[in-house]
C-alpha cells in the first residue's frame, strides 16, 4: 500500500501544504484538493491543452505531471491571473472583446498558455503563434478568435 506524501508549493500565491498520493497527477490534486476548476481535464494524455498551468514560469500539461513533482515550485493556474478584486488580466479581456471564447473548455488553457508565451515579451509572427498555441485542441474551432486576442495582448504589451 502507498502512503501519501507531502507536497509543499505556491499556487497562485499561496504557500500550501498537502498530503497526496504519490500516483496523482497535478491535475487532481488541484482540481480536486484546491477546488481549482479552470484546470481541466480533457484527454488525461497531454494531448489537448486543457489541463495547462505554468510551473516555475514554464508551461505543462498538469495531467500527465505528477503532483509529487511539483514539490517546492510556484503553479499558476488562470484563477491566479485575477487582480486582487477580481478583474480579469489583460488576456482574460481580450479573449472576451475578440470572441475567443465559445463552449469555454478549452479556454483556461489557452490562457495560461497566452500567459507564459507573452512573459518571454518578444514580438512573434501569426504563424509563431500558431505553433507556440498548437498544443491545444479546440472542438468549437474558435482559433482564428484565440489567435487575434493573442495578439492583440501581445501588440499592446509591446505598443506596436
Amino acid at each position: 500500500m502507498m502512503r501519501n506524501v507531502p507536497v509543499r508549493c505556491i499556487i497562485n500565491g499561496r504557500k500550501t501544504e498537502i498530503m497526496v498520493d504519490p500516483r496523482a497527477s497535478l491535475a487532481d490534486m488541484l482540481r480536486g484538493e484546491y477546488r481549482l476548476t479552470s484546470v481541466k481535464k480533457g484527454c488525461e494524455v497531454g494531448e489537448c491543452g486543457a489541463c495547462n498551468v505554468i510551473i516555475n514560469g514554464e508551461c505543462f500539461n498538469s495531467c500527465i505531471y505528477l503532483a509529487v513533482w511539483a514539490d517546492g515550485k510556484e503553479i499558476l493556474t488562470t484563477e491566479g491571473l485575477l487582480g486582487p478584486n477580481g478583474e480579469l488580466s489583460d488576456i482574460q479581456q481580450a479573449f472576451i472583446d475578440e470572441g475567443a471564447i465559445q463552449c469555454g473548455f478549452c479556454t483556461p488553457g489557452f490562457v495560461i498558455t497566452a500567459t507564459g508565451i507573452l512573459s518571454a515579451g518578444k514580438e512573434y509572427t501569426d504563424d509563431e503563434l500558431r505553433k507556440l498555441l498548437s498544443g491545444h485542441l479546440c472542438r468549437c474551432t474558435g482559433y482564428e478568435n484565440i489567435l487575434k486576442a493573442v495578439r492583440k495582448v501581445m501588440r499592446t504589451r509591446l505598443a506596436l
